[in-house]
C-alpha cells in the first residue's frame, strides 16, 4: 500500500496521462509528415552570358532593345546594358530614349567612353548635334587620337552650321584613320550638301572600295550619282543592295530630287554611326 496518498495520486495521474501524450505526440508527428512543404523562393533571374550577349547584337533591333532592356531589369547598374540598349533604340528612331538610355550610364560612371559616344550618336541622329560637341569633347580630351570623336563632332558641326569646324574634324579623322569609308562618307555629304557633287563622287567612289565599306556607303554613291543625271549607274548600285520594291522607290526620290533641293537630299544622307 502506498503510504504517501498524494505521492500516489501524482503518479497514477502521470501513468494515465502517458498514453494521452504519446497519441498527441504521435498526431503531431503525423500531420507534419503529411503537411504540404513551403513554396520554395523563386530563383533571381541571371545575367546573360558572354555567347549569349554576343548573340543578342546580332538580332533585330526591336528584339535587340527588348534584350538589353531585360538585362537591365535584372542589374540596373549594368553599363554594357545600358550602352548597347542605347544603340538599339537608336537603330529604331527612338533617339530621345537612346540618349536616356546613355545618360542613365554616365549617372554611375561619368566617364565611360561608350556611354558617351552613344550618348552624341543620338543628339546626332535627332538633328540636335549641338547638344553633341561636349561629350565628344570630353572624348577628345581623354583621347585625342580616337577617330570616331572626330568623325561624329565634324557631323555635330555640320549640322550647327560650323562647316569650317566640320571639314577640319573629318580631316584630322583621315589623319588618324586614313581611307576610313564612314569618315570619307562623311566629308563626301559635305561637298555634296555644298553643291560640289563631283568632289563628293570622288570621296564616295574612294569609300566604296574600301573592303568596310557599308551598304549605307554605296547607296550614298548612288544618290551623289542620280543628283548628277547618272542614273544608269545609280541603278546598278541601288538594285545591287536593295530589294526591288525599295530600290524602286529610291530611284523615283532620285529623280525628283535632281530638280528639287540636292544639298537638303545629301545633308540628310549623314550618319551618326561612325
Amino acid at each position: 500500500m502506498c503510504r504517501n496518498l498524494a505521492l500516489c495520486a501524482t503518479a497514477l495521474a502521470l501513468v494515465l496521462a502517458a498514453p494521452g501524450l504519446a497519441a498527441a505526440k504521435s498526431k503531431d508527428k503525423a500531420e507534419a509528415a503529411t503537411a504540404p512543404a513551403a513554396a520554395p523562393a523563386p530563383a533571381r533571374p541571371q545575367k546573360a552570358t558572354a555567347d549569349q550577349r554576343a548573340q543578342a547584337e546580332r538580332l533585330e533591333p526591336l528584339a535587340r532593345a527588348a534584350f538589353w532592356a531585360h538585362e537591365l531589369e535584372i542589374e540596373p547598374k549594368d553599363a554594357q546594358a545600358g550602352v548597347r540598349l542605347s544603340a538599339a533604340l537608336r537603330s529604331l528612331g527612338r533617339s530621345d530614349e537612346a540618349a536616356q538610355a546613355a545618360q542613365a550610364v554616365l549617372v554611375l560612371d561619368p566617364a565611360n567612353r561608350d556611354a558617351l559616344f552613344e550618348l552624341a550618336r543620338a543628339y546626332i541622329a535627332a538633328g540636335n548635334g549641338f547638344y553633341a560637341i561636349e561629350p565628344l569633347k570630353r572624348l577628345q580630351g581623354a583621347d585625342a587620337r580616337d577617330w570616331r570623336s572626330w568623325s561624329l563632332i565634324g557631323v555635330a558641326y555640320d549640322q550647327v552650321g560650323r562647316p569650317a569646324d566640320a571639314e577640319a574634324a573629318w580631316r584630322q579623322a583621315l589623319v588618324l584613320s586614313p581611307d576610313n569609308p564612314a569618315v570619307l562618307s562623311n566629308l563626301a555629304m559635305h561637298h555634296a550638301a555644298k553643291g560640289e557633287t563631283a568632289q563628293a563622287e570622288t570621296l564616295l567612289r574612294r569609300a566604296a572600295a574600301q573592303p568596310a565599306a557599308t551598304i549605307q556607303i554605296r547607296q550614298n554613291l548612288a544618290l551623289i550619282l542620280g543628283l548628277q543625271g547618272k542614273f544608269a549607274e545609280a541603278e546598278t548600285l541601288t538594285r545591287q543592295d536593295l530589294p526591288p520594291e525599295i530600290a524602286d522607290n529610291n530611284l523615283a526620290y532620285l529623280r525628283a530630287a535632281r530638280g528639287a533641293d540636292a544639298a537638303a537630299a545629301a545633308r540628310s544622307a549623314q550618319t551618326a554611326g561612325s
